[in-house]
């Protein structure tokens, strides 16, 4: 594949340094002479200098015939204006980082359908996700993030109360709720309208995550007290985990020590309690009794201040430990100092960049356990045989069911009558064997 990586920072050199082993032809470009001129003689790429957002330096690093275009610089508008301009010369696809969350908040304005840019990516928001997938859910056995974190997947414990002996085309489900799968006595298969549920079955909800949150204590036992929740450091990262836990499962306090940031915080996040102080001290630790709570996580942007608070917090008691540890050489020592999980934000960066390279329609893909159904994210492209039928026509495989769909940040579960249209997002259900023959109804002549 021909890919263009603009930007050669921290992030756009480990990118080009990932896409070379995948003997990829790379070409970066970068603003600054020096940062060209070391990837130049560190990795086998092409490196130019120049403006990432000249249209000079964009056809001098051909991406009118690049599969790809990645723009990674350290400046959100500079990013979005290359990866617009590079969509615009021919590329086939192209993402963008992007750091703040206005860019991503298409409830206010729909930045990546205005710039005709095939993915914005934030990673610090990608980490929070690879961080909230630590927590556990209480009855939740699993849990996966879809669409950006829009659509949720929970994997829930059907109780005695809950509403069994029904069929579940006659239960009240919110219209951004479904039920997946249903695994019982060893057995898994997908959800039919005339399935009954039975109480101990394990089963899958999937939407969005405002209604999940709501609707899986109608199948799981209750709880008498919310999750203790302490996430030190206040910058993007801790803000998107902060933002994801709010619902009521969890009492959220996030710790940060630049004044004008908790202001912000404070405003943005209504329902989580600011406390402006160092959570890497020992002394607030205790101070707010770090030692009682049922999860910390750390996430300042310190890979040596993430480590020592974590111990601090095991040494004091707390229940479960996260962080999030940008260098390599300290994913053999975290486990050993009590750190529950930690996230490499270049692991998570990497499974993104590669899932890139598939340039069909497929996003992501998710085996559920039990090894016989995958849930996939799909992109619905102009074109594509999917976009010819209503639901109740279009000619899925028996063992295939459509279970979500997502345009323009609104999350539902699609009826019959629905017509899927280019630009959509949708999860789908399906057994392994059948993979093959749902992939052609989503698969355009470019794909």
């Amino acid at each position: 594949m021909r890919i263009v990586v603009l930007g050669a920072g921290t992030v756009g050199t480990w990118i080009a340094d990932l896409l070379c082993q995948h003997r990829h032809s790379v070409t970066v470009v970068d603003v600054d002479a020096s940062h060209t001129a070391r990837i130049n003689e560190e990795l086998d790429v092409r490196a130019l200098t120049g403006s990432a957002s000249e249209s000079s330096v964009l056809f001098q690093a051909d991406v009118l015939g690049a599969d790809i275009c990645l723009a990674v610089t350290g400046k959100d508008e500079i990013n979005l204006v290359s990866a617009s301009m590079a969509k615009a010369m021919g590329a086939r696809r192209t993402i963008a980082r992007v750091f703040g969350p206005i860019f991503r908040d298409r409830s206010t304005f729909d930045y990546e359908r205005h710039f005709c840019i095939d993915r914005l990516l934030s990673l610090e928001n990608l980490s929070a996700l690879e961080l909230a997938r630590g927590f556990r859910d209480p009855g939740s056995l699993a849990a996966e993030h879809l669409a950006d974190g829009k659509v949720q997947v929970q994997e829930v414990t059907v109780n005695k109360n809950a509403s069994v002996n029904k069929p579940l085309k006659d239960l009240e489900l919110p219209t951004g709720v479904r039920i997946g799968t249903i695994y019982r006595d060893g057995r898994i298969w997908i959800a039919g309208a005339e399935d009954h549920l039975e109480q101990n079955d394990r089963i899958t909800l999937i939407g969005e995550h405002n209604d999940i949150s709501k609707y899986q204590d109608r199948f799981q036992r209750e709880f008498e007290a919310r999750k203790s929740v302490f996430i030190a450091g206040g910058g993007e990262t801790g803000y998107h985990l902060a933002n994801r836990l709010h619902h009521r499962r969890y009492s959220v306090t996030l710790m940060e020590s630049q004044p004008q940031r908790c202001e912000f915080l404070a405003n943005s996040l209504p329902h989580t309690t600011i406390i402006q102080a160092d959570a890497t001290r020992r002394s607030v630790l205790e101070e707010e009794r770090v030692g009682k709570a049922d999860v910390f996580a750390v996430c300042t942007g310190d890979d040596e201040n993430n480590i020592m608070a974590c111990v601090e917090a095991n040494e004091l008691g707390t229940d479960r430990i996260m962080a999030i540890v940008q260098r390599p050489d300290y994913a053999n020592v975290v486990g050993k100092l009590g750190i529950d999980l930690a996230v490499s934000p270049r692991d998570v960066m990497a499974k993104q960049i590669l899932s890139f390279l598939n340039l069909g329609p497929v996003i992501s893909r998710t085996m559920l356990p039990g090894g016989r159904i995958c849930i996939y994210e799909l992109d619905v492209n102009e074109g594509a045989p999917v976009t010819k039928f209503d639901l109740s026509d279009l000619p899925l495989p028996p063992a295939c069911l459509i279970v979500a769909m997502m345009r323009h940040e609104f999350v539902r579960v699609p009826g019959a009558n629905d017509r899927l249209r280019p630009g959509a997002q949708v999860v789908t259900l399906v057994e392994d064997s059948e993979v093959e023959e749902m992939l052609t109804l989503f698969q355009t002549s470019n794909s």
